[in-house]
């Protein structure tokens, strides 16, 4: 057994929050730590919209890989750029649906 479980990095649209929590679920229960995006019942600035932005391209950057949930192989802005931090830094990304 390794020193320490496997981190996965979850990214997807806020539009599949639900498919995201099902897929942090079952990961939780494989044993891995899953860091994932925030989550809010509110609006958000702009201001916090670019703020939240960076901080889940840290939390790709903490992950051993990244999983992108993304059904009928829908992949967003954000996503993308989420996507594209992860390949310039070497992270393993993998997909829910085929893009």
């Amino acid at each position: 057994m390794p020193d320490r479980p496997e981190i996965v990095c979850i990214c997807g649209s806020a539009r599949f929050a639900e498919e995201m929590r099902a897929a942090n679920r079952e990961l939780t229960f494989a044993g891995v730590i899953v860091v994932a995006p925030g989550e809010t019942d509110e609006a958000v600035t702009d201001e916090q919209k670019t703020a939240l932005d960076a901080l889940h391209l840290r939390k790709i950057d903490l992950a051993d890989r990244v999983l992108v949930v993304n059904p009928g192989g829908y992949v967003g802005e954000s996503t993308s750029r989420e996507i594209g931090h992860a390949r310039a830094t070497g992270k393993p990304i993998s997909f829910t649906d085929p893009v």
